[in-house]
């Protein structure tokens, strides 16, 4: 059994920052990818951004430039560091970790923490 556990969020004006951190617990080898997808009201959940085990990144042109996601391959940590925010970046952030291979070497599939709010005032 894996949990992911995500913290943060929170409220903030326009131009603002924030860090989120999400940690994965649990009997793990390692972990493949790890990244973040959001979700607004209304609307589907979307890529933010991901990075592999080697620090390879991926991000959402909607948060280029503005976001940078980095983790700790030893603490099975990914972080999210919110730079220059705006309000169309209100949503809830989900941490997800994909290719996880245990310490009895099972695999499993992807995995999501329970979420965290992000909200940007104008």
């Amino acid at each position: 059994q894996v949990q992911l556990v995500e913290s943060g969020g929170g409220l903030v004006q326009a131009g603002g920052s924030l860090r989120l951190s999400c940690s994965a617990s649990g009997r793990i080898f390692s972990i493949n990818v790890m990244g973040w997808h959001r979700q607004a009201p209304g609307k589907q959940r979307e890529l933010v951004a991901s990075i592999t085990s080697g620090g390879s990144t991926n991000y959402a042109d909607s948060v280029k430039g503005r976001f940078t996601i980095s983790r700790d391959n030893a603490k099975n940590t990914v972080y999210l560091q919110m730079n220059s925010l705006k309000p169309e970046d209100t949503a809830v952030y989900y941490c997800n970790a994909d290719g996880i291979i245990t310490i009895s070497l099972r695999h499993l599939d992807r995995n999501w923490g329970q979420g965290t709010q992000v909200t940007v005032s104008s």
